[in-house]
């Protein structure tokens, strides 16, 4: 109870000392930032399988991503336009036999399976079964997914060796929804397995950050041949992980032995993610252990993902009311200085990372000027989907706001 009443008291108090957050929901027909960005992007993208720039049919981990936040901005405001966007990417996409357009099990790609999370809800509101066996599908990939000799799954087929920490956003709480809603409580155990195993291939002690990835075998060209380590710490990669942690935990019992793993894992990434926020923005770097350096740039998929990362384990209890405060410069930080609204109204999220990644056909090194390179765009899903997600946590709180917007 004191913990609470703490944090009651902590969350007020931010309230009341937010001008910017209050001014800005009601610059916009007083609509929560959360429903002026989905509708935004429904406004650029009239056909939900064009969403993250694309102009052919893709079962794409993005699109899960993006929709899955269209599917809690409709559970938080009860418009039906949201779930049918959703469904529409969905019927697009997956047959009556359950199969799947453009999904190929025995390329075993990991992220693939990000995409089947939002077919949970749609297959619990529509009881249409040609969802459940698309879920199972998915799920069947993970029975025969290669993986290092201590359980850790590549990240793809074609990446022998390798854990990158995207890949546990892309199957962790897929795998876990999946145990809960069917009952499968042996799975749990591989499930914390994943966490423990990138945290341990991973971790940098030298500058107690994470690294991107590791090659276990240490033979890539970017892996370091004592570690097997990348060379950076990527900021969107350890969004990538705080996110999984943080909905990972929603479906693994309290009781489950190595929960308790998954929780210190999330409340070292908070002490990260509060050590490196940029003290004068209130957000967050491209390349984490570089931050401030010639050349790097505040980013906002990495910092979206963290301030949703920090509002969600803050309202569960997972770490301590204190980082709401640091969730709370990181939000003012991203209105500030990611947000833009044009003549039209469409609200549009900039300064975003495209793509990073290791290795491949163009031989990516993973050196600070390869990141700091890449190509950076607005209205990216991976900077989209975070922003909608860390509004809803916000709107949640800040209920006062979120109130006056009613369909």
């Amino acid at each position: 109870m004191k913990r609470i009443a703490i944090c009651k008291f902590i969350v007020s108090s931010l309230f009341v000392a937010s001008p910017l957050l209050v001014s800005a929901q009601q610059t916009c027909e007083k609509q929560p930032w959360s429903v002026r960005m989905a509708e935004s992007e429904m406004a650029r993208c009239p056909e939900s399988w064009q969403l993250d720039f694309q102009t052919r049919l893709k079962w794409d981990y993005c699109h899960g991503l993006e929709l899955q936040s269209f599917l809690d901005v409709y559970d938080a405001y009860g418009d039906q336009k949201f779930f049918d966007y959703a469904v529409a990417y969905a019927d697009t996409m997956i047959h009556g036999d359950g199969s799947i357009a453009t999904y190929k099990l025995e390329e075993y790609n990991i992220d693939r399976l990000n995409s089947g999370k939002m077919l949970f809800r749609i297959y619990e509101q529509t009881k249409d079964e040609k969802y459940k066996k698309a879920l199972d599908l998915l799920r069947s990939q993970l029975n025969t997914h290669p993986r290092n000799t201590d359980g850790g799954f590549w990240h793809k087929k074609i990446y022998e060796n390798q854990m990158w920490l995207d890949g546990l956003y892309m199957g962790a709480p897929f795998y876990a929804e999946y145990a809960y809603r069917n009952n499968r409580v042996n799975d749990y155990a591989d499930v914390i397995n994943q966490f423990i195993t990138v945290a341990r291939h991973t971790y940098d002690a030298k500058n107690d950050l994470y690294r991107h990835a590791c090659d276990v075998s240490k033979r890539e060209k970017w892996a370091d041949k004592t570690t097997g380590q990348s060379q950076h710490c990527w900021g969107r990669a350890m969004g990538w992980y705080a996110m999984a942690c943080v909905d990972v935990l929603d479906f693994i019992p309290k009781h489950e032995a190595g929960r308790d793993s998954v929780l210190a894992i999330l409340n070292k990434l908070a002490a990260q993610i509060k050590r490196t926020q940029d003290t004068g923005t209130g957000v967050w770097y491209q390349v984490i252990d570089r931050s401030g350096n010639e050349g790097n740039y505040l980013e906002s998929s990495a910092s979206a993902m963290f301030v949703y990362s920090l509002l969600k384990a803050v309202r569960k209890g997972y770490v301590c009311p204190s980082y709401l405060e640091v969730a709370k410069k990181g939000y003012e930080g991203i209105l500030r200085e990611f947000i833009e609204v044009d003549d039209k109204g469409l609200v549009s999220i900039t300064k975003a990372c495209a793509v990073a990644g290791l290795g491949g056909k163009n031989y990516r090194m993973g050196d600070y000027t390869y990141y700091i390179n890449e190509q950076i765009r607005a209205n990216d899903a991976k900077a989209v989907a975070p922003f909608i997600m860390a509004s809803l946590e916000w709107e949640r709180l800040n209920k006062c706001c979120s109130a006056k917007y009613k369909r």
